[in-house]
């Protein structure tokens, strides 16, 4: 398997992302890595040669550039580049950890969306309280949506719950003000509708204040929402642990409890760290995209590549494929029956 990473994307690129890279050949000996960036930075970091190339380039889309102009103009900046060597067949996924909508932009015109989607999702798996992990779809590829990208979100969500991540029958949740059916504004009542009768474990409406609790597998709600969810979840984590800070560095007493507790605090922040799940993966891709954390580390970027490796593996992109022809089939049917 070879993956194509842009290492110049990120807010801790190229050290993080080579560091990432050289972790990942470690870990696993069927992959071979291919680092998108300039030569000589990305040599800096590399102590690890056996499995990773190097692809050349200078070019890089910044933060602060406008996504799909870009995609359009810097041909040779390294996330193009990446993108490009999956759509040319000389990598099996890419993962960047840089400009979010650029990445989309690349995803869409450079390696090209399965037919049938009609609208690709963002999604990161997000910590429970379990361990077990829910993913989220979309979380901001599309700020808009219609109830049958939902049931689309629902169906890629739940293939890939099940063949990357080897949970039995996912539980699919639409995220909702209530439990109840007739609950929602007009997209989720149609969404609800559709989601009931497709050919999923559909568990119905869930609320915000449950997900941590682990009270569905996968979650799918429309991109303005989701991203709103994800920044919440982020920041209210990151709130919780600098009051926890603060309080246990207060006193001399409060510090002598922190030494003693470090090592539960520890586990309990890795737990609640969604980078340890992986990156955010575009799905209804032609192959597999991730997008990493913009503040990634080593250990970040090690885990979307792990992620990209999984979703290969068990050819997510082809099992997504085959689940829309034959959902868009079963549609044609009865609506030539009707």
């Amino acid at each position: 398997m070879r993956f194509a990473i842009d290492a110049m994307g990120g807010d801790h690129a190229p050290k993080e992302i080579v560091l990432g890279a050289v972790k990942a050949v470690q870990a696993f000996n069927d992959i071979h890595i291919i680092l998108v960036g300039d030569e000589r930075r990305i040599r800096e970091h590399l102590t690890e040669e056996d499995r990773i190339e190097i692809l050349h380039t200078e070019e890089v889309i910044l933060s602060t550039d406008e996504p799909v102009r870009a995609v359009r103009r810097k041909k040779d900046a390294s996330m193009v580049l990446a993108a490009r060597q999956v759509a040319e067949g000389k990598a099996d996924a890419c993962v960047s950890a840089g400009n979010t909508g650029a990445l989309m932009a690349a995803g869409l015109f450079v390696v090209g969306r399965i037919e049938g989607i009609e609208r690709p999702a963002l999604a990161p798996t997000l910590p429970t309280l379990g361990g077990e992990g829910f993913l989220l779809l979309d979380v901001g590829a599309n700020a808009d949506a219609k109830a049958e990208h939902l049931l689309q979100y629902a169906l890629m969500g739940s293939i890939y719950s099940e063949k990357a991540r080897g949970i039995i029958r996912p539980r699919v949740g639409l995220l909702n003000i209530g439990t109840e059916e007739k609950k929602g504004n007009e997209l989720t009542k149609g969404a609800f509708s559709l989601l009931k009768d497709a050919d999923i474990h559909f568990v119905g409406n869930v609320e915000a204040r449950d997900l941590l609790d682990g009270v569905a597998d996968v979650v799918v709600t429309d991109g303005f929402t989701g991203n709103m969810v994800l920044k919440t979840v982020e920041g209210t984590a990151m709130s919780v642990f600098k009051m926890m800070k603060t309080a246990l560095t207060s006193s001399l007493k409060s510090k002598l409890a922190a030494a003693v507790l470090k090592p539960d605090l520890t586990v309990l922040k890795n737990k609640m760290d969604y980078t340890e799940y992986g990156g955010a993966g575009l799905f209804g891709l032609k192959a597999p995209v991730i997008k990493a954390h913009g503040s990634s580390d080593a250990n970040a970027i090690y885990n979307s590549i792990r992620q990209a490796r999984e979703m290969v593996q068990n050819d997510v992109a082809g099992t997504i494929k085959k689940a829309v022809e034959q959902h868009n089939a079963r549609q044609d049917s009865e609506n030539k029956g009707g």
